[in-house]
């Protein structure tokens, strides 16, 4: 058993990495509701599981990893049940931030773009780009190599580069 200050700093770093893991189960489920309850179950089974995490490398790694996992389980449970795994990205909700209008348009433009790309592209941008993990942390997350990492983080890269591009003249 952990020590009860163990058990308090655990829940307190778990608690400090929902809005990155909501992030990421969007990512992976493309739908707010799915990706609410997927950060449920993850944050219950890390609670469950705390006693299996050894403290080395970075709990938020590991969480991921584990919400990975959870995710595909239940596409495959869903595929035995219904045929279905995911929902399509124009049924998403939109982004909830505090900034200007005009900034908070731009962020749900930007996040309507990186979910409509293949589920492998999103999270290995989001992973990289937007919450700064290393190139082998998101391998061992997405249980990957490590070139498939930087093959998919260029591919992405390059489909946001021109989805904005598109955006733009269609503005203009």
């Amino acid at each position: 058993m952990r020590p009860a200050a163990e058990t308090k700093d655990f829940r307190r770093d778990l608690v400090s990495l929902l809005p990155k893991l909501r992030r990421f189960a969007m990512t992976l489920t493309r739908n707010a509701h799915d990706a609410d309850d997927l950060v449920q179950e993850a944050c219950e089974r890390a609670i469950t599981r705390s006693h299996l995490w050894n403290g080395e490398g970075r709990l938020e790694s590991w969480i991921y990893a584990m919400t990975r996992n959870l995710w595909i389980d239940e596409i495959r449970k869903r595929k035995v049940r219904t045929g279905s795994g995911t929902v399509d990205v124009s049924d998403q909700d939109e982004l909830s931030i505090e900034a200007s209008a005009e900034k908070a348009v731009y962020a749900n433009q930007l996040q309507k773009m990186i979910l409509s790309m293949p589920e492998g592209l999103a999270s290995t941008f989001l992973l990289v780009n937007v919450e700064g993990h290393s190139y082998r942390e998101t391998a061992d997350i997405l249980g990957i190599p490590i070139g498939t990492v930087m093959s998919r983080l260029s591919t992405a890269r390059l489909r946001l580069a021109a989805m904005i591009s598109e955006n733009t003249e269609r503005r203009a």
